[in-house]
């Protein structure tokens, strides 16, 4: 266990602090010069030692101040004692010279390096710091938290040990205990060797001893050492409780482990680790879950995942992400585990690429497999992608007497995951070549661009096609013209200077039909309709499908803007395409033989429209019209009220006539308490009077949560609720997340998480949930990453 802050509480009595005197400015005439002023500067660093360290002067000034030269001083009075980095302040203060010993009785007070020490009598050898501090109290106002000890023992420079040392942030009133302690029976540190070793440890929570050992070591500084992290706990609806206990092993600079045995009540102990290195030319993470023996699958169970990364030379890149889980139900039973956006399409992939340069084309030359793990276990089944083993090819691109050209051209052998080949699909190579020039006219305020595209493939299959051939070709022109204009005027509105814009755009794409229903479809999808695929020539992603096309998109956009800032207030935006001809190669139709020509002339309305001039609200929406039924296809409209820190509320409507309907709800709200101010926002000087005495913990209830409900099946599908406390030093929370994982299946996890602050977080960590679901949650404390704490 590494504790950090405790370490920082002392070992800063080995960091000096230095001053500055600062001269006022000049004086009139007639004004008696002021004498230089003496100001403490924490930022500076300690006094050099040796010789150099010797020759710095001794500033020692108070009330009544008694010399002998050359052999001691007394002072007495607001005693103040300077040299180099070492600042002591006290009623009274005696120095040694010969012996470089300096003594403070009364008041003694140090300040050095945004800390705060203080206490009743100190015997301090300036030069080597060797001394001692009796009963001193310090304090983190940055941090918001100190402690105090019996004794501190300076050995050195470097090395230092504390009697019955107690660290917190929370303040201390009168003889009442704080909420949280951090105590020690002794404390050894070793600066130079980054250790530190705390005797008869025992954090205490509301009096209650939640950890503690004889002996812990922990690193005194942000650098890693190796040791035991926090537990983490929770709850799941699948494995019962779950205990995970972490050790960190610090390898050697460049390289980590950490090793955290796992248990479950209902599944039984497990392995979790990861496996971090970085070398000069190449680096990665391997991270390994091991389940020996499940006791409600009865079998072993395991998952692993390889990320690497390196170079080649100078210039030449390759990587790999690969991925493994041993069963299709590995994804529903641990939701949690190596998080992916699609949890059921596991992919693996594995490129090297070396950047070219022909000229002034500049591109690069790739080589890249890809394979799919499909996990099944579900009543939903998943339609695996094709798998690319390998994909090969080069792109280039530049420009020559103002003309802008790319060209790509590919090699891929598609195949499909084991146990995903049903028969129905075709597997087999395709060669493609994607080429392109134009030319772009205008100046600022418009612009007009015509230009040449070219698709064309080649196909070898291992089945035979529709037509009954293993072998075909086609090649597909595309040209199009772009033509946009830019107008804006000054205007102002809601109390300020605003800038409104008006961008009408016309987009003309002329394809012609290429008949492609004999062919493969490896990778080609159709886009889904909005403002960004509207203006683009093909109706398909990939390059297996060129969608036919003689049509005109027209749009217009406005936009309103602060013009101080340049901030988008407002938006408004609307764009329908035109029909010349009727279009075969559809995403509806992909121009089969029994697909139906798309002959609707009009497409489909797209409006567009965002606004935050309501101070406080967010207010977006997208709707997609049908002129031809005379009613909304789909819409996506949503709100956003966040009237302060920690307080946001969100709505969003979704609709797709005859697929979806759903609202989904997310909040941040404080329930009871107090609330800080924008101000004191992260500002860990707010946290309980720097622990010194004075103020008390303000405790604040929050409500956090998110949840999704289907009207079509009248039943919510994923939800998140909880609550958070914000004691000032610690925080408590407590979240609850429900995953659907089928029509009629759930998992549901339940996280609990204790954090101290400046000291750690215990638990599991709901964090992540939180910042991934809550549209603009705002964490209670700033993320500032706590080398023991367990998070990440």
């Amino acid at each position: 266990m590494r504790l950090t802050p405790l370490a920082l509480a002392a070992g800063l009595a080995f960091v000096g602090a230095g001053v500055r005197a600062q001269a006022p400015d000049a004086p009139a005439e007639s004004v008696p010069p002021s004498p230089p002023q003496l100001i403490p500067d924490r930022k500076l660093t300690a006094p050099p030692g040796g010789e150099a360290g010797r020759r710095l002067p001794i500033v020692l000034r108070a009330q009544e101040v008694r010399s002998r030269p050359n052999l001691d001083a007394v002072a007495e009075g607001d005693a103040e004692f300077r040299r180099g980095g070492t600042v002591i302040q006290s009623d009274r203060l005696s120095y040694d010279q010969a012996e470089d010993l300096a003594i403070a009785r009364g008041h003694v007070r140090i300040e050095r390096q945004g800390a705060i020490y203080w206490g009743p009598e100190l015997q301090l050898r300036v030069q080597r710091f060797e001394g001692f501090f009796l009963e001193p109290e310090f304090a983190f106002p940055e941090l918001g938290s100190g402690g105090r000890a019996d004794r501190i023992d300076f050995l050195d420079n470097s090395r230092a040990r504390l009697s019955n040392a107690l660290y917190t942030s929370c303040p201390r009133d009168g003889d009442a205990e704080p909420d949280w302690v951090l105590q020690a029976r002794a404390v050894r540190m070793d600066f130079d060797a980054n250790e530190g070793v705390a005797e008869g440890a025992v954090l205490r929570f509301l009096g209650v001893p939640i950890l503690g050992g004889p002996e812990i070591s922990f690193p005194l500084t942000d650098e890693r050492k190796s040791g035991w992290l926090p537990p983490s706990i929770g709850l799941d609806s699948r494995s019962g409780f779950e205990l995970t206990v972490p050790y960190y092993w610090n390898i050697a600079p460049n390289r980590d482990a950490t090793i955290a045995p796992w248990l479950s009540t209902r599944r039984g102990a497990g392995l979790q680790t990861e496996f971090r290195y970085l070398e000069p030319s190449l680096g990665g993470t391997l991270n390994l879950d091991l389940l020996p023996h499940d006791q409600v699958a009865g079998r072993s169970r395991s998952a692993w995942q390889w990320q690497h990364e390196g170079r080649f030379g100078d210039s030449a890149f390759y990587s790999a992400n690969l991925r493994h889980v041993s069963d299709d139900g590995w994804w529903k039973d641990f939701p949690d585990s190596r998080r992916s956006l699609t949890p059921r399409l596991l992919s693996s992939d594995a490129d090297v690429e070396q950047p070219l340069r022909l000229g002034e084309a500049e591109g690069v030359a790739y080589l890249r497999m890809q394979r799919w793990q499909v996990l099944q276990d579900s009543d939903q089944r998943v339609i695996s992608p094709y798998q690319r083993s390998p994909q090969t090819g080069v792109r280039l691109g530049g420009s020559v007497a103002g003309l802008s050209y790319s060209a790509e051209t590919e090699f891929n052998r598609f195949t499909l995951p084991d146990g995903e080949d049903d028969g129905t699909r075709l597997t087999g190579d395709r060669v493609h070549l994607l080429a392109s020039v134009g030319h772009r006219f205008g100046e600022p305020g418009w612009w007009l661009e015509p230009r040449l595209a070219f698709n064309a493939a080649s196909y070898r299959t291992d089945q035979r096609m529709a037509n009954g051939e293993r072998s075909a070709s086609r090649s597909v022109p595309t040209f199009s013209l772009d033509f946009g204009v830019e107008l804006e005027r000054e205007t102002s509105g809601f109390g300020r200077a605003l800038r409104q814009t008006l961008e009408p755009r016309l987009l003309y794409v002329r394809t012609p039909y290429e008949k492609q229903s004999d062919l493969p479809n490896f990778d080609s999808f159709g886009k889904d309709f909005n403002f960004q695929s509207i203006y683009t020539p093909n109706a398909f992603s990939g390059v297996d499908r060129v969608s036919d096309s003689n049509l005109l998109t027209a749009g217009v956009t406005s936009r309103v803007v602060d013009a101080v800032n340049g901030k988008e207030l407002f938006r408004l935006g609307v764009v329908q395409r035109y029909l010349f001809s009727d279009q075969r190669v559809t995403p509806q139709a992909d121009g089969t033989p029994d697909g139906e020509p798309f002959d609707q002339r009009f497409s489909d309305l797209l409006l567009l429209g965002s606004t935050s001039l309501v101070p406080s609200w967010t207010l977006d929406g997208t709707v997609q019209y049908s002129p031809e039924i005379s009613r909304t296809v789909r819409s996506v409209v949503g709100a956003r009220y966040s009237p302060g820190p920690f307080r946001t509320v969100s709505a969003t409507y979704r609709f797709t006539r005859g697929l979806s309907e759903q609202v989904e709800v997310g909040w941040q709200w404080p329930l009871f308490g107090r609330v800080p101010t924008a101000a004191e926002r992260g500002s860990r000087s707010m946290i309980g009077a720097a622990a010194g005495g004075g103020g008390a913990c303000s405790g604040t209830w929050y409500s956090v949560g998110r949840f999704n409900y289907s009207t079509k099946d009248s039943r919510i599908t994923d939800s998140i609720l909880g609550v958070e406390y914000d004691a000032g030093c610690w925080i408590g929370r407590f979240v609850a997340e429900r995953l659907s994982t089928g029509r009629s299946e759930a998992t549901t996890r339940l996280m609990f998480q204790l954090e101290l602050v400046g000291l750690s977080r215990l638990g599991s960590n709901p964090l992540g949930v939180l910042k991934d679901n809550i549209p603009g949650y705002t964490l209670l404390r700033e993320d500032r990453r706590d080398p023991i704490s367990s998070d990440e």
